[in-house]
């Protein structure tokens, strides 16, 4: 289980994001989460500091890439809880996507 904090940033690239177990793919780049360390001198562009598990729970931060047009949804995002294996829905890019 996963809850994903989003720090939405002004990019015109995108991220996709989905969990299997310990391990988040991000945009087709599989991570497992146990083993993984934040690197201050060569941060991942997607993960934002160190994530840490907390009774089976990894809480972590993610950049949200957003459009110029932005939904006040992608803008200012809820945390995302994901409590199965699969895709996690991001808020759009765009407000054209809505």
């Amino acid at each position: 289980m996963f809850l994903i904090t989003l720090s939405p940033m002004r990019r015109d690239d995108t991220l996709t994001v989905s969990v299997a177990g310990d391990v988040l793919v991000l945009n087709g780049v599989a991570l497992d989460l146990g083993t993984y360390t934040a690197d201050p001198e060569a941060p991942h562009d997607w993960i934002v500091g160190q994530p840490v598990q907390d009774g089976g729970l990894w809480h972590l931060t993610l950049v949200l890439p957003h459009g110029a047009d932005a939904s006040e949804q992608t803008r200012f995002p809820q945390p995302i809880a994901v409590t199965a294996d699969g895709p996690v829905q991001l808020p759009p890019h765009d407000v054209q996507e809505v």
